[in-house]
């Protein structure tokens, strides 16, 4: 990878966070205002907020809100409404991206060397799903429409994930030069998380795997504009009893903020945190509790699919039956 010289940083604050927390953990939970949450992002939420309570971390709260145009109304009230029936409380003022876009254009600043224009449509990109071979990468910047792509480099890049351990990707050849900056003008997830991670001054990343093949392409932009790397986890993700990942573009319903206990033993019971019958009873408080001083992410390690429990009173915040699964 080429390295900017000069990389500086944006406001080396992160958001209600002095410049003295640089050494401490900071992570964050990143939910777009695109519908509520649903069992498989609280599951992730959760998971996040556990890794940096138990040590003593702060837990930051962005919305990813760049993507107009998918936002609905009442999102994001419903996403905060969420998040404090079940007790993840986070720490700060909220990050939008919305308030943020000269940031993001000051680092393609920063990157011109390393971009260029593309005006190729889907549908000339339809025979290459996986690979962007490349077709503008040699031409002059198109004076209509376009998005903007990143040269990236023949080289493999790696890092250790503290679950799914050793991760090696090859950018350049198993996905090609991406996008940073769409057709649209918006800018791409890729850039967007890299400048905001940067930004907020996040150390480490808690996500879902669904994310793990993302991130050399981050590490890659992080690289180049010299930004530390923060360390990752990437928790399997849920999956339904036809294997698809639970999300809002398979109609997962939201989580019933009635039934927070229920659904958070639930939770650690996907987490493979074997939590005691005892909690069944507990007040969300406690659970949360105990969750923080008993949190063991090594459990996900190597986790196969596991069926959800049989247990019908723990499926009564579910949509559909589902399991734990690593891809």
């Amino acid at each position: 990878m080429h390295r900017l010289q000069n990389p500086g940083r944006n406001s080396g604050k992160a958001t209600g966070v002095g410049q003295s927390a640089t050494a401490r953990y900071i992570g964050r939970f990143a939910p777009s205002p695109t519908g509520p949450l649903h069992l498989g992002s609280l599951y992730t939420a959760l998971a996040s907020f556990l890794d940096a309570r138990s040590r003593q971390g702060l837990w930051l709260l962005r919305i990813d809100d760049l993507d107009a145009p998918r936002n609905q109304p009442g999102a994001e009230q419903a996403i905060l409404d969420c998040l404090k029936a079940y007790g993840l409380q986070w720490d700060g003022e909220i990050y939008y991206q919305s308030r943020h876009l000269t940031d993001y254009e000051a680092a393609i600043n920063r990157l011109q060397q390393h971009v260029y224009g593309c005006v190729c449509s889907r549908k000339e990109l339809a025979a290459y799903p996986d690979v962007y071979p490349g077709f503008c990468r040699h031409l002059p910047r198109p004076q209509i429409a376009h998005a903007l792509r990143i040269k990236t480099c023949n080289t493999v890049t790696g890092f250790t994930d503290a679950v799914q351990g050793e991760i090696r990707r090859n950018v350049a050849l198993q996905d090609g030069d991406f996008i940073i900056k769409r057709k649209d003008g918006v800018i791409a997830y890729q850039l967007a998380v890299v400048v905001d991670d940067h930004a907020q001054q996040v150390n480490q990343v808690v996500r879902g795997y669904d994310l793990l093949d993302a991130t050399p392409k981050q590490i890659f932009l992080q690289t180049l504009l010299g930004y530390p790397q923060p360390a990752y986890m990437h928790v399997p993700v849920i999956v339904d009893r036809h294997g698809n990942k639970l999300s809002k573009q398979t109609c997962a319903q939201a989580v019933d903020l009635h039934q927070a206990a229920t659904t958070l033993h639930l939770l650690l019971f996907l987490l493979k945190q074997n939590p005691p019958p005892a909690l069944r009873t507990a007040g969300v408080a406690d659970i949360l509790d105990w969750a923080i001083a008993h949190w063991r992410p090594g459990q996900l390690v190597g986790c196969p699919g596991m069926e959800s429990p049989p247990d019908r009173q723990s499926k009564m915040s579910l949509s559909t039956d589902s399991k734990i699964t690593e891809k």
